[in-house]
């Protein structure tokens, strides 16, 4: 099983950046992923989850109406995020996380403990 994520940058406050996790190992129509961010200093927070199954999200507060998870239509196996409007507060290193939901998936999907597999992570920096 690999998750690896890919997209991260540098870029301007107010811009847009698309994150991809491309996910080998497993079948992806089974699984949900997640992408949490970790800025120094700071644990690690859920941002979005986007489950396979039923095509459900799930979004923290801080970026809804400015992030969007979805899964790659060309590329089956991928999942991405498109994160529009940055802010300086979004920069972290972004990882993606896949786990086999359960019934339990939308009270836990923010809590890294719930999740089985993860990316090397991808850094993003939102500065002038």
């Amino acid at each position: 099983v690999q998750l690896v994520e890919s997209g991260g940058g540098l870029v301007q406050p107010g811009g847009s950046l698309r994150l991809s996790c491309a996910a080998s190992g497993f079948i992806l129509d089974y699984y949900a992923i997640a992408w949490f961010r970790q800025a120094p200093g700071k644990e690690r927070e859920g941002v979005a989850c986007f489950s396979s199954g039923d095509g459900s999200t799930h979004f923290a507060d801080s970026v809804k109406g400015r992030f969007a998870v979805s899964r790659d239509t060309a590329k089956n196996t991928t999942v991405l995020l498109q994160m529009n409007n940055l802010k300086p507060e979004d920069t972290a290193v972004y990882y993606c996380a896949a786990v086999a939901p359960g019934l339990r998936l939308l009270s836990l999907w923010d809590t890294p403990g719930y999740y089985e597999y993860w990316g090397q992570g991808t850094q993003v920096t939102v500065s002038s």
